[in-house]
């Protein structure tokens, strides 16, 4: 029987090996640290080199209203937008705003959804990073009636 540990000790070789004969794109090699240790809409926007965000109907974001469990909050991200070359998700009041980032081509569908942590109600943010700079976001506020993130 193959146990969870077995798989994710196989993949990390995998990935090591792929790595190694050059066929990961240098952005599976490392993570943007300055994105992740953001702490405002406007700092992740920054830290991706785009501009301020601003508001859009063409991006939206999905959650439920009321999260029963902070620690796996089901969230989704999509937009209509031709010309998005990432969507992020962030958590307004997590400890590191950004939660997600997927990078986004002609042949990936603009749509998403994951699980994320929240340590309390929270606005949470779908940001749609275009290929001419702009940042455009949906947001929704969850509320969370029993924390994830210990805070």
């Amino acid at each position: 029987m193959t146990t969870r540990r077995d798989v994710l000790a196989t993949s990390a070789k995998v990935a090591s090996l792929m790595a190694a004969a050059g066929l990961l794109p240098a952005t599976a090699h490392a993570w943007d640290k300055a994105a992740f240790e953001a702490k405002t809409l406007a700092d992740v926007a920054k830290a991706f080199g785009a501009q301020a965000p601003a508001a859009n109907a063409g991006v939206t974001i999905s959650g439920p209203d009321i999260a029963e469990n902070g620690a796996v909050v089901p969230v989704g991200c999509s937009t209509t937008l031709p010309g998005v070359k990432r969507l992020a998700i962030l958590v307004e009041k997590n400890p590191n705003a950004l939660a997600a980032v997927f990078d986004v081509t002609d042949a990936v569908e603009p749509s998403f959804s994951t699980r994320v942590k929240m340590g309390q109600s929270s606005n949470v943010y779908a940001v749609a990073l275009m290929a001419d700079g702009r940042s455009l976001y949906a947001q929704k506020e969850i509320k969370v009636t029993l924390g994830g993130c210990g805070g």
